[in-house]
């Protein structure tokens, strides 16, 4: 007669020697979260880190298939360009045993917070200016610490049966800043806080009001959710304190309120902001979050599940090299770099510019990529990207549900379409822009190729 103790041990080993469902699973996820908060006396986007503010967060997403994981991030910061782009990614590509090419790094663009570029910070640096576009050792700490975030993630991925897609329009959020006289030039601005009633009244313009989301099952367990919406998010800033702004506040809140982890991408948000609907009065921020938050709540309630199989899951890249705007003047950018005279502001500007045109000119280029999952596809995107790309986008596959992510490689700075760059206004200035008017070809021929359009 076998013994009881016996017989345990053999069901035990019989037991564990069968995989389970989490091992078999075909797509696992593993969110991570990371505090983003810079220190008293770092620089933020326009103003010094003068007092305690509001905690910034980084939230990211691992995607584990039988092949190389795929990692998503969005970041509380304004930007994250160039050389800073590349080494973030690289960073977290190492720590998950995974290439650079299947991480992205985008920033929701909140303005009372830290920006990053390394090769920006090696030209200020030979002049002296080291830390004066950001805080040095507290990047150099974040990348570290999301390295091993990411990591630590990976271990933790829990099986994917069920992804479910769903989207809902936003109201009194987005408006287009840009408003055409009858010429067809830009007549008036309409910026984060618009006073001038008139200019308020003027109609939303084009925007994308639909916000996307994409949920992630095991079972009826809901395990996280992404969602992007276009727009700028400042309320108000230059505040001397860190701020997520309202999309971060509503992020918050539906987090709280489905308890489970909750990761918003900005869209091409370039020429697409709050102005209709915010005077400025601080007291707007909330009412923003809230409207924000109830977009997010009603597309996760028209959400619709389908069942993940091992052909859900996809990654694709395309590198494309920018068409640089014409005011990019290596010598006039150099010039002002080492003009002890000029403002410190205006010196780091150039070195920002000059760095992204020593990158191009090196043969350095940008990923566009695209995340599917099943007839969802997630574009990612750099720069301040115009909505007409996201709208574009979903126009080329209808039969699709099409999401982007811009801001990705901050570098470009602001990417108008062709059209736009003849019509005058801030977006596309030598002040705000890097790009010349044919970068619309390039990033929709990309594009079409990711979307599988001929």
């Amino acid at each position: 007669m076998m013994r009881p103790r016996f017989l345990i041990l053999v069901m035990l080993l019989t037991f564990s020697a069968v995989p389970s469902l989490a091992d078999d699973a075909p797509l696992k996820v593993a969110p991570f979260t990371v505090d983003v908060t810079p220190p008293i006396g770092a620089p933020l986007a326009y103003n010094p880190m003068e007092r305690a503010g509001n905690s910034l967060w980084l939230k990211g997403m691992v995607f584990v298939t039988d092949e190389k994981p795929v990692v998503v991030v969005a970041v509380d910061w304004i930007g994250i360009g160039g050389e800073g782009n590349t080494r973030f990614r690289e960073a977290i590509a190492r720590a998950v045993g995974t290439t650079t090419e299947r991480v992205t790094v985008h920033a929701l663009h909140q303005h009372d917070a830290p920006r990053l570029d390394w090769g920006v910070e090696e030209i200020l640096a030979g002049q002296g200016l080291s830390g004066k576009m950001f805080d040095v050792a507290f990047a150099r700490e974040v990348m570290q610490k999301t390295a091993a975030a990411a990591k630590a993630a990976v271990d933790k991925a829990q099986p994917v049966t069920h992804i479910g897609l769903g989207q809902a329009k936003v109201e009194k959020v987005a408006s287009n800043r840009r408003i055409l006289g009858p010429d067809g030039k830009v007549k008036h601005m309409r910026f984060t806080a618009t006073k001038d009633p008139k200019i308020r009244a003027f109609p939303d313009g084009t925007i994308d009001p639909l916000l996307k989301s994409i949920s992630f099952y095991d079972g009826d367990k809901l395990l996280s959710v992404i969602t992007y919406y276009a727009t700028h998010p400042q309320s108000y800033y230059r505040t001397g304190a860190a701020d997520t702004d309202f999309p971060g506040m509503a992020r918050i809140l539906r987090e709280d309120a489905l308890e489970v982890p909750h990761i918003h991408f900005n869209g091409a948000g370039g020429n697409i902001g709050a102005g209709k609907y915010n005077d400025g009065a601080h007291d707007n921020r909330l009412r923003l979050a809230g409207r924000l938050a109830n977009g997010m709540q009603r597309a996760f309630e028209a959400t619709e599940k389908f069942p993940v199989t091992d052909e859900t899951f996809g990654w694709e890249t395309v590198p494309v090299s920018l068409p640089l705007a014409d005011h990019l003047d290596e010598e006039k950018l150099r010039a002002t770099v080492t003009d002890e005279s000029a403002k410190p502001a205006a010196r780091v500007a150039a070195a920002h510019d000059l760095s992204m045109l020593q990158r191009t000119r090196a043969g350095a280029t940008i990923d566009i990529a695209c995340l599917t999952l099943g007839k969802a596809r997630v574009l990612h995107m750099p720069g301040e990207l115009f909505v007409e790309y996201q709208l574009n986008a979903a126009k080329l596959r209808p039969d699709l549900f099409v999401a982007m992510a811009a801001y990705g490689d901050y570098s470009p700075g602001y990417i108008g379409t062709e059209e736009a760059y003849g019509q005058g206004g801030y977006e596309t200035s030598p002040r705000a822009s890097n790009t010349a008017p044919e970068v619309e070809g390039v990033l929709m021929g990309a594009v079409r190729k990711l979307l599988g359009v001929e």
